[in-house]
């Protein structure tokens, strides 16, 4: 593989604080409040997960985040930080939220956004606050901002994918009778590790048979036979970016049946691909793969033998963001933009297929972050 790509600068993070900021002042926002999780990490570097105690960053329309933290925090908060700003400390006996509150009267901030998965229980704090604001739509800030990836995301994703996609190959060449995907699991995982992830896989489904066709994947261990179809959905992050593949394929030789579900499972793949283009609505990729299945003799909309779920959704530093594309979702495709195409075929009972990879949006339609699978003789060609 190519060298791993760098890490997101603290130029950039300062770059997508300004363009933040650009798009509040366009929607009327005064402020918006980031928790721990990856909007955190997009905007401040700052790597943080989401707790019951309110570490974050407030941005106003000017200047630098304000960061709230616990006071016993505060020094880790210091070396984890990128964006330089003022920290606000709170001690355990005392409230965050009316740390924001005093911090957003000081601004005479009246519109707040708040990053969508900000807890209830962070929301109540604020209310009891007694903030006087209103509380506004994140999707046209904090959201719009992270959807079209820059070009060093691009890149730490694509490299992210390439180390999955080997990863798969692996496993296909490696494979037997009485292997239990316990086993296949565990060698992901340490492939993963030694190829240069932030760790081992961040999640990893490995089915065969018919409990192929569970979406996410069956409870309890299973042994490989001669002529299973396997499933194998795994990913793992780079520099906080993720990866999520899927491939499907048969343990020896595939019967009529299986070649059949495949071939339908590829062409469904395909149509959405070339369905993407600078402004297709995000639904729009969802119905191209839906009328392949339909034609097929499959569904029709969410029924089963057919597709059950939304063909894709889009993925940066969380494995599901925006954009969903799911059959309504008028979200207009952007260049820079990433989803997967994964139409699930699902016949319960039988067998799953699916495939799944990843695209960018591109100034005349999409660009693949991964190869597809060529054939279910030859899945990597």
């Amino acid at each position: 593989m190519s060298p791993k790509p760098p890490a997101i600068t603290a130029d950039e993070h300062r770059l997508r604080i300004a363009n933040l900021q650009h798009r509040m002042a366009e929607q009327d926002v005064d402020a918006v409040l980031l928790p721990g999780g990856a909007s955190l990490r997009y905007f401040t570097g700052v790597r943080w997960g989401l707790s019951e105690r309110l570490l974050g960053a407030v941005i106003g329309l000017e200047g630098g985040p304000v960061y709230i933290a616990p006071a016993f925090e505060e020094p880790k908060l210091r070396q984890l930080m990128k964006v330089e700003g003022e920290v606000r400390t709170w001690h355990e006996d005392a409230s965050p939220y009316e740390l924001v509150a005093q911090l957003l009267d000081e601004w005479g901030s009246k519109r707040v956004a708040l990053d969508e998965p900000t807890p209830w229980t962070f929301l109540m704090g604020l209310l009891e606050a007694a903030i006087d604001v209103e509380w506004a739509e994140p999707l046209t800030t904090i959201a719009a901002c992270r959807a079209a990836k820059s070009p060093a995301e691009i890149a730490l994703v694509r490299w992210a994918m390439g180390l999955t996609l080997d990863v798969h190959r692996r496993v296909h060449t490696m494979i037997q009778p009485g292997m239990t995907t316990t086993e296949i699991v565990r060698a992901i995982d340490q492939m993963h590790r030694d190829g240069g992830a932030d760790g081992g896989s961040t999640f990893c489904i490995v089915a065969f048979g018919d409990q192929s066709a569970f979406p996410h994947g069956p409870d309890g261990e299973q042994t490989l036979r001669d002529g299973d179809t396997v499933l194998v959905d795994t990913g793992c992050t780079v520099e906080g970016y993720h990866s999520d593949l899927t491939r499907t394929y048969v343990l020896g030789e595939p019967t009529e049946r299986q070649r059949r579900l495949w071939a339908v499972e590829r062409e469904a793949q395909q149509a959405a691909f070339d369905a993407v283009r600078p402004g297709a609505a995000a639904g729009s990729i969802d119905d191209a793969a839906r009328a392949v299945i339909a034609r097929h003799g499959f569904g029709p909309d969410y029924q089963t033998p057919g597709l059950p779920h939304r063909t894709g959704h889009g993925l940066g530093l969380e494995i599901h963001e925006r954009p969903f594309l799911v059959r309504g979702d008028e979200t207009p495709l952007v260049p820079g933009m990433i989803a997967s195409i994964e139409p699930m075929l699902c016949v319960y009972g039988e067998m799953g297929i699916r495939l799944e990879d990843h695209f960018v949006v591109t100034d005349d339609g999409a660009d693949w972050l991964s190869e597809p699978s060529t054939s279910l003789d030859a899945p990597f060609g």
